[in-house]
């Protein structure tokens, strides 16, 4: 299947196979899939408004959906980390290495949701040493039988740190540089299309992202709090200035730190969540997996507690 999303949010839809820019393997699998019933895994086209590139983005249908026309779907969009930035063609296959489509393609775990997974622009990342040296080795794959090994979490030289005093938030910028932001009105566009052409239940649209995605995800929820039913930042705190709409709107949140973190302060967090709970918001839950270290999303996701959660959450 190909999708033209382009400017002005004008969308075309058209019939045809999907691209094959190092995934013809995902597109034929999927072919297969929908005569079966089984998970599939589709590469969709789009035009992107930050660069007017020619891009993708993957989206999952997960099991028995070919099989049950009626049925609608919760959809979660996965903003991912700052390691899996790339161009959307050849290099969107890194979205794989963490989240929820790890979960569900990878680990072939029953999640109902379709997941929509956009690839970030690398905009001046390219030369971050992490992303440099990279290698598409690392890339995990669908086996034919089975599921491959679950990666080992990282350990930490971190010392557990007992609370701190409430960092200063006033001298930290809101944003990180080059973050999800810029791909707003793409993400945008994204979540109308597979609105417009996939069975999704619009009263339960989810976000969560880790990292750099984590910071997204307040980034969304702030500037759209009435879009999703639920929101899940993991390791990426939520500056105070984003909170009002997110307490105006009641939306739902659970939030994840890591305690042992190397790469995000966990102090950060508290004075958005306290912020939150100022302005009235009870709806939040607040996670810190202590003895964890930035890369917490792993066992976050390979349990199944957050995706029971967010099926819970209905938008009004």
């Amino acid at each position: 299947m190909t999708w033209s999303l382009k400017s002005g949010s004008s969308i075309i839809a058209n019939m045809a196979t999907a691209w094959c820019f190092g995934g013809c393997l995902l597109a034929m699998a999927s072919t297969a899939a929908a005569n079966t019933g089984a998970a599939q895994l589709l590469r969709l086209n789009y035009q992107s408004q930050i660069d007017q590139s020619k891009r993708q983005f993957l989206v999952y249908l997960p099991k028995g959906y070919a099989e049950k026309p009626q049925q609608q779907w919760p959809l979660l969009l996965f903003l991912h980390g700052n390691g899996e930035r790339g161009n959307g063609l050849d290099e969107l296959d890194y979205t794989l290495i963490h989240g929820p489509l790890y979960e569900a393609w990878i680990q072939k775990r029953d999640l109902p949701f379709i997941i929509l997974v956009p690839q970030l622009h690398m905009f001046q990342m390219g030369s971050v040493p992490y992303i440099a040296a990279r290698q598409k080795s690392a890339i995990p794959q669908r086996l034919s039988q089975g599921v491959p090994p679950r990666p080992q979490m990282s350990e930490s030289v971190q010392p557990i740190r007992p609370a701190s005093p409430v960092v200063d938030m006033s001298k930290v910028p809101a944003l990180l540089p080059d973050g999800w932001e810029r791909a707003e009105q793409d993400l945008l566009a994204m979540l109308s299309t597979v609105q417009q052409q996939y069975r999704v239940d619009k009263s339960r649209l989810y976000l969560s992202g880790i990292s750099y995605g984590g910071f997204g995800s307040w980034y969304l929820a702030s500037k759209h709090p009435d879009l999703f039913a639920a929101v899940a930042p993991v390791v990426g705190w939520g500056h105070p200035d984003l909170m009002p709409p997110i307490a105006k709107a009641k939306t739902p949140l659970w939030v994840f730190a890591a305690g042992r973190d190397s790469a995000i302060n966990k102090d950060y967090f508290y004075p958005g969540i306290e912020t939150l709970r100022q302005l009235g918001h009870t709806n939040v839950r607040f996670s810190v997996l202590e003895q964890a270290e930035h890369d917490a999303w792993r066992q976050i996701y390979a349990g199944s507690d957050l995706f029971d959660w967010l099926l819970q959450q209905k938008r009004r």
